[in-house]
């Protein structure tokens, strides 16, 4: 069963700031524009201009959460 998505988000590295899609297809790039987050709870889509320069700080349901 695929997980639900409690929160999107995501920390550039380079400006450090914490961007967190709410909805989907509520797109928000930083703004040194290195990364960019996108789907809300519906989805999970990073574009980062450097790989290494963000950090993941998505929140799933955990294991045995689930709901039938």
């Amino acid at each position: 069963m695929k997980k639900k998505i409690l929160r999107n988000r995501a920390k550039c590295l380079i400006c450090r700031e914490i961007l967190e899609s709410e909805h989907r297809h509520d797109f928000k790039t930083c703004k040194c524009g290195n990364l960019s987050v996108d789907g809300g709870k519906d989805y999970i889509k990073r574009s980062v201009k450097h790989l290494d320069k963000f950090e993941e700080l998505s929140e799933l349901e955990r294991e045995g959460d689930e709901r039938s």
